[in-house]
């Protein structure tokens, strides 16, 4: 098998690269990435040489439908994983027009290649599969009480959202119309190695390394279900090889947090790792609350356990401090990302909240 792996360069991507790489010896994979501010090269670093003669990197654009088309004539792809995306949340209500693009657009050129090349003779080839990775997000926001399941209605409350919602509509399309064998998977928070500085733990890390001020939206109430991302490329796996086409299938790890309580926490396991006694409580800095900003987000993971068998392993307060000691242990990686596009949008949008 060939499988392409759009925004591979990413974080959850490349975490999963490495997994498929580890789990199937006998794949071979294609890793695709536009490589802009959130992509990586240096997220492969760690693939040993033996992992390198299957694995093949080629940069380009998933709204590039010329490129795509000469990428799928020289490759027989058995499946493709869209991990493609814009993902931050603060900059799709700054910039909207790039996830729009990138998100529904680059996902449905992906669709369209796929059918031009799978869809023979009015049949669709066996052991073909379009995976869609998407967010609990499209659900809105919830209530103290409840879970998202895999029938909740969509309603995206932000420009990211509301993209990741109108992708995953058009994937659902194309099996309603066409049976294309899709699926579709939607996962809560996740954490873990190689993740932007964007994202609540990492940014929290990285500040209070340096004694810069913690920024905590509003009242910092607002709850996450988080997830590591090694569970979360185990149960992609799980349904890539055994969904049952055309179904959503929900990732979640049961771990319900305030924002404001993971901001302590990873306090506390820094100032103990680092022996640091300027990373205290005293960082903190609440700033204005974003504008939607969903309230509370819990998934309900008991269709993909009961159909599939997937569980998460990975205890929260033992992987927090495993993601903490990866960004001690991981200072250069660290540096060069926040060297670059990112810092400029961090400076220009919170330094002065």
């Amino acid at each position: 098998m060939t499988l392409l792996i759009t925004g591979a360069a990413g974080f959850i991507g490349s975490n999963f690269v490495y997994h498929m790489l580890e789990t199937h010896p006998e794949e071979r994979l294609v890793a695709l990435d536009k490589l802009t501010y959130a992509g990586n090269l240096d997220n492969f670093s760690a693939l040993t040489d033996k992992q390198r003669t299957r694995f093949d990197f080629i940069k380009g654009d998933i709204n590039d439908r010329a490129f795509l088309d000469r990428l799928f004539d020289e490759n027989d792809f058995s499946a493709v994983l869209n991990f493609a995306a814009e993902t931050h949340v603060d900059r799709s209500i700054h910039d909207p027009q790039v996830f729009l693009s990138t998100n529904i657009l680059g996902t449905h050129s992906l669709l369209g290649v796929c059918k031009d090349r799978w869809y023979v003779k009015g049949r669709w080839e066996e052991g073909r599969c379009f995976l869609q990775i998407s967010t609990d997000e499209v659900y809105g926001s919830l209530g103290p009480q409840g879970f998202f399941t895999e029938t909740t209605p969509l309603d995206p409350h932000s420009p990211y959202s509301a993209s990741k919602a109108s992708a995953d509509m058009i994937v659902k399309a194309y099996y309603d119309t066409y049976g294309m064998p899709v699926l579709i998977t939607r996962c809560s928070n996740n954490y873990g190695s190689y993740q932007f500085p964007e994202k609540l733990i990492p940014l929290m890390i990285i500040n209070a390394l340096a004694h810069k001020e913690l920024p905590v939206y509003g009242d910092g109430r607002q709850v996450r279900d988080w997830i590591h991302v090694a569970d979360h490329c185990r149960a992609i796996e799980m349904v890539l090889t055994k969904g049952r086409p055309g179904s959503v299938y929900n990732i979640g790890g049961g771990n319900e947090r305030e924002n404001v309580f993971i901001v302590g926490k990873l306090i506390d396991i820094l100032s103990d790792m680092t022996g640091d006694s300027g990373i205290n409580p005293d960082l903190i800095r609440n700033v204005k609350d974003r504008p939607g900003h969903d309230r509370r987000y819990a998934i309900d993971a008991n269709k993909i356990k009961n159909e599939l068998g997937w569980e998460p392993e990975i205890n929260f307060e033992q992987g927090l401090e495993r993601t903490v000691r990866w960004y001690l242990d991981n200072r250069a990686w660290t540096e060069k990302v926040i060297s670059g596009e990112y810092m400029e949008f961090y400076e220009k949008n919170y330094k002065n909240r």
